[in-house]
């Protein structure tokens, strides 16, 4: 399991996004594509306040995924390979066979085309198919009615609310809803991500 695990961090290609393994060349695309305040409403910190901000996001993200800690991708345009925000895998348990998706933000131009849509597909494909994961999990802030909705129509299954679970954007009291997709349920999630992509 673990030779397989070492696959983790690898191109994805989809018809509207790709997903890449964050690198130092992203960076200035990435800060282009940060700019809405709508974009950083809802993150643990709100990295795009300055160019400085987000350069430090940016480099906790590297060491983050050099210390075998995190997965970070840019979600590029799969046409042109513009940056339009980026997503990760988190929470790494080989040992269980499990990992969580999170940290994900879009420039809202990409919005509603269905980016979003076949990050997820391409994530979840890749933990449940080639990684051989049994559980992958989510969370967000209770009060974020868009992500919970997007959740939802995976469909993850919520699996409660975690009461003051992080101190988040300099000390506002975060409580998380936890979602999660396990390996049994994946087919229908699958067929049912790929349903909503073809339908555009």
């Amino acid at each position: 399991m673990a030779s397989v695990w070492e696959q983790i961090g690898r191109r994805l290609e989809g018809r509207i996004v790709v997903l890449e393994p964050l690198c130092a060349t992203h960076e200035e695309g990435l800060w282009r594509a940060a700019q809405d305040p709508r974009t950083w409403r809802w993150m643990s910190v709100l990295a795009a306040q300055s160019r400085a901000d987000f350069h430090a996001w940016h480099e906790d993200a590297l060491a983050r995924a050099g210390a075998e800690l995190d997965v970070p991708f840019a979600t590029l345009r799969a046409a042109g390979g513009e940056p339009i925000g980026s997503t990760r895998y988190l929470a790494l348990r080989p040992e269980h066979r499990s990992l969580e998706i999170g940290w994900t933000w879009l420039d809202p131009s990409a919005w509603g085309t269905g980016a979003n849509v076949e990050s997820k597909l391409l994530l979840l494909r890749h933990a449940f198919e080639q990684l051989g994961c049994l559980r992958v999990e989510f969370k967000t802030d209770e009060l974020n009615e868009r992500s919970r909705a997007a959740l939802a129509a995976l469909p993850a299954r919520f699996e409660g609310v975690h009461r003051r679970h992080m101190l988040v954007r300099d000390g506002e009291r975060r409580d998380s809803a936890w979602y999660s997709v396990i390996a049994d349920e994946w087919p229908e999630v699958e067929a049912n991500l790929e349903r909503r992509l073809f339908r555009r």
